[in-house]
């Protein structure tokens, strides 16, 4: 499965999120270092809930970047 995650560079740090699996989040120094982490976390998360005999959220959601050139108007 592929779960989408939201990247943010923070002042001194990358912190990330899964859109699909609220509660699941991770930080780390670098970009690659936080998506390794969030790898991490979402598989945790995922056994945490099977565990718990609570459903396991499919992935829904997607993303796009969207490049703006700016006008001069």
């Amino acid at each position: 499965m592929e779960y989408t995650i939201v990247i943010e560079q923070m002042p001194r740090n990358f912190s990330a999120y899964a859109l699909d699996l609220p509660g699941c989040v991770a930080t780390a120094a670098t970009r690659a270092e936080v998506v390794r982490e969030m790898r991490n976390a979402i598989t945790l998360h995922i056994e945490s809930l099977l565990e718990h005999s609570e459903p396991v959220p499919l992935p829904s959601c997607t993303a796009a970047v969207v490049d703006i050139v700016a006008s001069n108007s």
